[in-house]
């Protein structure tokens, strides 16, 4: 698995044979743009991990979010607004 850096003028000429990249070699391509990079076009695969990993990260903060609530208590949605001046 390699990382390459390309322009997205290169990319547009070469696309065909980025997404075979990718999708073969799971090669990562990292799109840039007068020299910053600004996307990256990646395989299923790591696509998959990646949702993965989120999931898991917005699972724990929500299992922390529970904890607090229990401990600290809660408001209603009218309590909050008043709250907040809404």
């Amino acid at each position: 698995m390699t990382t390459t850096l390309i322009s997205t003028i290169d990319a547009k000429e070469q696309f065909s044979d980025l997404i075979n990249r990718v999708a073969h070699s799971k090669d990562r391509i990292v799109l840039t743009r007068r020299g910053k990079e600004i996307a990256v076009i990646i395989s299923m695969d790591d696509f998959k991990l990646l949702q993965d990993s989120q999931d898991k990260h917005d699972l724990k903060d929500a299992i922390e979010a529970l904890k607090e609530a229990r401990t600290t208590g809660t408001k209603t949605l009218d309590q909050f607004n008043e709250e907040s001046g809404f």
